[in-house]
């Protein structure tokens, strides 16, 4: 789809799809046991936060579309940290809550009363930060993604509903605060609500997807046969390749192509939790569960915002989307789940 869209792209992301498997058998061949990570859990949630930081640095940082996620150090590399960042962050949670599970859940619940500072601020400190740096970016979709992926793991640590509901709270309090703050989340907001109100504007992205996704039907266009070029050459939606190549597909290859597309990330969610619930020791547990929900909740928030499922947020569909930082990163995180499968399998034929 994207040598569909450009060939010159896609030979671009054909150079980074090898750079990816290459990192992928890297680790495989090297790391030759995942579990050390949980040594180094603390570095490597400091570093998550130091990789979201780059991009708001001066001179490296550039913005494009509203948010500052992409670093340039003035070479041909350009590349958004905040994807590795992504797979550090669960690396630190499933190591933090593995060791303070059990007070954050029996034996807060047992006392009556929130868990004690000393259990729950290293948490609260590596998770607000990384908030705190997405908010000034204005990565809207990487918030909602690290946040997601947050409560996901903290119920899978707790078992507690509690938690999952106190975060929603302050989410909602969160994003009406920054709404009422902010005018590129206002101008986010009211595109979604009302998209026809002046297609022109913020919602004009959103109107070309809906029209896209629209005139593809059931089975689509054909391969090659949609209307996603101007006659100049130029894609009738800004960043197709990236942030709406879902659109794409669904008007070349129709609801059931676009189904399909769903149909596998759905099952890349069963297998990974799968692996979580089969595996013998903590860490390994919230490791897969993590890595899985970091995946398939960064394929919804997009899929979401393109169709107008919920307000549009700028990020990549894993494995698709044009990127070398998210293709790099997503080969990464694939890798530890299936260093993690691999272990739960070998336990299995014992």
């Amino acid at each position: 789809m994207i040598y569909r869209i450009d060939p010159e792209l896609a030979f671009r992301q054909g150079l980074w799809v090898v750079a990816g498997v290459a990192v992928f058998a890297a680790l495989v061949l090297f790391l030759r046991d995942y579990r050390a990570l949980d040594n180094v859990k603390y570095l490597l949630g400091v570093s998550a936060i130091v990789l979201l930081v780059l991009p708001a640095l001066p001179f490296i940082g550039r913005t494009i579309n509203g948010a500052t996620l992409w670093v340039d150090f003035g070479g041909p590399l350009v590349f958004q940290p905040g994807e590795l960042a992504k797979v550090l962050f669960v690396i630190f949670l499933a190591g933090y809550l593995r060791d303070n599970r059990e007070m954050l859940s029996y034996g807060a619940a047992g006392q009556g009363r929130l868990p004690s500072p000393k259990h729950l601020g290293p948490l609260l400190l590596i998770w607000g930060g990384a908030m705190l740096v997405l908010f000034q970016t204005r990565d809207l979709g990487g918030a909602l993604l690290y946040f997601a992926i947050f409560l996901v793991m903290l119920y899978a640590a707790t078992a507690r509903w509690s938690f999952v509901a106190a975060g929603l709270a302050l989410f909602l309090a969160g994003a009406f605060a920054l709404y009422r703050v902010i005018p590129h989340v206002q101008d986010r907001v009211q595109g979604w609500l009302d998209p026809w109100a002046d297609p022109e504007s913020q919602s004009y992205q959103l109107v070309q997807s809906l029209y896209a996704v629209s005139s593809g039907g059931v089975f689509g266009s054909g391969l090659g046969n949609g209307i996603l070029l101007t006659p100049e050459g130029d894609p009738y939606i800004p960043f197709l390749e990236t942030d709406f190549i879902f659109s794409a597909i669904a008007q070349e290859l129709g609801l059931a192509g676009g189904a399909g597309v769903i149909l596998l990330y759905l099952i890349f969610a069963y297998r990974g939790f799968r692996i979580s619930m089969l595996a013998q020791d903590g860490f390994s547990k919230l490791l897969a569960a993590g890595l899985t929900a970091a995946l398939a909740i960064q394929a919804f928030i997009i899929i979401g915002g393109v169709v107008g499922l919920i307000p549009l947020t700028g990020i990549t569909l894993p494995f698709v989307s044009y990127g070398g930082s998210s293709i790099v990163a997503n080969f990464v995180l694939l890798a530890l789940l299936l260093m993690v499968s691999d272990r739960v399998n070998r336990g299995e034929l014992r």
